[in-house]
């Protein structure tokens, strides 16, 4: 796994070991961003971060900021080894090591509001966890936020917000909502 491009472009990510993660593939990546388009200066919420290979995209691409939420410890500590390699410190990557509901509240708390935000469950979890994540998400997006979710494409992650583009990739379902 790599950075796809930007200014990190061509760099080596680690993964975390087993299957209880799955990262998001290069060629995903890759289709995925063509889609965003430039980035400039968005402050981005990786939501499931994993190996935080998503927020790491988007921040060598352009965004200002991102905080990548994981509960898994050997995933977000590969993610922190990410973030460490490639020279990503506090003021550029947050690593919140927190379930998603309560990194949401505590943003909410904080009163963070953000302009990207990639939802990437876990495949089994996505389709119970639509209405939930709407919800929480309202108060956070910017004016002109967009949500980048991806699921399995026979069990959608689906929320209530205005969907822009849809894509399919094997069995890897993409899909770009704007803010109400």
């Amino acid at each position: 796994m790599r950075v796809v491009a930007g200014r990190l472009g061509g760099r080596r990510l680690l993964a975390p070991p087993g299957g209880a993660t799955r990262p998001t593939s290069d060629r995903v990546r890759e289709a995925l961003f063509s889609l965003l388009g430039p980035l400039d200066g968005e402050r981005v919420l990786d939501l499931f971060a994993g190996s935080g290979a998503l927020a790491i995209e988007a921040l060598s691409r352009g965004a200002g900021m991102a905080v990548l939420v994981e509960r898994d410890p050997r995933a977000a500590a590969v993610a922190a080894r990410n973030l460490t390699a490639l020279g990503l410190g506090d003021e550029q990557a947050r690593l919140v090591r927190a379930p998603a509901a309560a990194a949401l509240r505590a943003a909410r708390e904080r009163r963070e509001s953000y302009d990207l935000v990639f939802l990437d469950p876990p495949y089994r979890q996505a389709p119970a966890l639509g209405d939930e994540l709407t919800r929480a998400l309202g108060p956070l997006l910017a004016p002109a936020a967009r949500v980048v979710t991806e699921s399995d494409r026979r069990a959608p992650l689906e929320l209530s917000l205005p969907l822009v583009d849809e894509r399919r990739y094997g069995d890897t379902l993409i899909r770009i909502h704007n803010r109400v």
